[in-house]
């Protein structure tokens, strides 16, 4: 299952989106495009997801750097018929997939994930106080012993 609760990729869709990946990457990587939102910015292409018909691709994208993520989205909607075209003479498809740009936020989330892990009240859950612990003494649930 994925994380939107359909079906898992195939491998074919796997395949193919990290061949367009590859692709984005080149060409963002070499300074192919133009457009002064995106030019000269170093963008990390994440993950490519596609649809089951390989029609439309979704493409993770994070700025190295962070930060103006908005106007970064906005170049790269304007440059997508040029990335589209780049894809299509790099990578080898009967049908070129309608790029769609969405901005990767997993870093940001595990960020957070860490740094609720490192907080005081977590290390304290985590190491814990033997007093403050309650072990089962082999009785049931309301205390009673086995003899009860």
């Amino acid at each position: 299952m994925t994380r939107d609760g359909g079906r898992a990729p195939s491998q074919r869709q796997l395949r193919v989106g990290e061949e367009i990946r590859h692709a984005l990457a080149h060409v963002l990587e070499r300074g192919e495009v133009r457009d002064p939102d995106v030019a000269g910015r170093s963008i990390t292409v994440t993950e490519v997801r596609l649809s089951p018909d390989l029609r439309n691709a979704t493409v993770f994208f994070t700025p190295l750097g962070g930060g103006e993520v908005a106007t970064v989205l906005a170049g790269l909607k304007r440059v997508r018929p040029f990335l589209r075209h780049a894809v299509a003479q790099l990578v080898q498809l009967r049908y070129v997939p309608d790029l769609r740009f969405q901005v990767d936020t997993s870093f940001e989330t595990a960020g957070r994930i860490e740094a609720v892990l490192r907080s005081a009240e977590v290390r304290h859950d985590l190491e814990g106080d033997p007093a403050d612990d309650v072990r089962y003494d082999g009785g049931d649930q309301e205390g009673r012993d086995d003899g009860a």
